[in-house]
């Protein structure tokens, strides 16, 4: 073998080794997939009970001709929620309806402005709300946004309740519970 034929194969491995190297610039890149779920939760927190009686009583002193004295309202709930929207959905509702409406009683729900504690496109509370078998909006235009966690943080729920002159014939002594639902929904 002649020096050229033996020199032939180290000249091929070395231009390659270079032809490698030279594919190489000064700057790279690669691709990083960020992944961010669609969330919609709702929860109804309190520091006593979520739950609670709301009772009608006799005006004091007892005297006959006196109408019945409606409960005081109850602020204990509070409404708390996390929420990423879609790119196809523009905000979303928490709305409001109960198990049944009970003759001659009303009962009414207002949420308050959000408080400070969370952050993002927090809703905005509607006017007060007679709760009905149909769901009815109680804060809209909810964006990505979350309200922390606990009682004292999100929208305060203050019910009230009426026994109007209106509706007095329908009245009926007795307990009754009744189911409140909150959803949160896209719009």
């Amino acid at each position: 073998m002649t020096k050229a034929q033996l020199l032939a194969p180290v000249a091929v491995a070395f231009f390659f080794a270079f032809q490698v190297n030279a594919q190489d610039s000064n700057t790279d890149n690669h691709e990083i997939t960020v992944v961010v779920p669609n969330v919609a939760l709702l929860d109804l927190e309190s520091s006593v009970s979520k739950s609670f009686t709301a009772t009608f009583a006799q005006a004091t002193p007892l005297e006959a001709g006196e109408k019945v004295t409606v409960p005081v309202n109850n602020s204990d709930l509070w409404l708390n929620y996390s929420s990423i929207i879609p790119s196809s959905v523009t905000a979303r509702t928490v709305q409001v309806k109960t198990s049944a409406v009970l003759p001659g009683v009303g009962v009414a729900v207002v949420a308050a402005t959000a408080t400070n504690d969370g952050s993002g496109t927090l809703g905005t509370p509607t006017a007060t709300v007679t709760l009905t078998t149909a769901d009815q909006p109680v804060v809209t235009g909810i964006g990505s946004a979350y309200t922390k966690t606990g009682p004292a943080s999100g929208h305060q729920l203050t019910y009230s309740f009426t026994a109007l002159d209106a509706d007095y014939a329908a009245l009926r002594a007795g307990t009754t519970a009744i189911t409140v639902t909150y959803t949160l929904v896209d719009n």
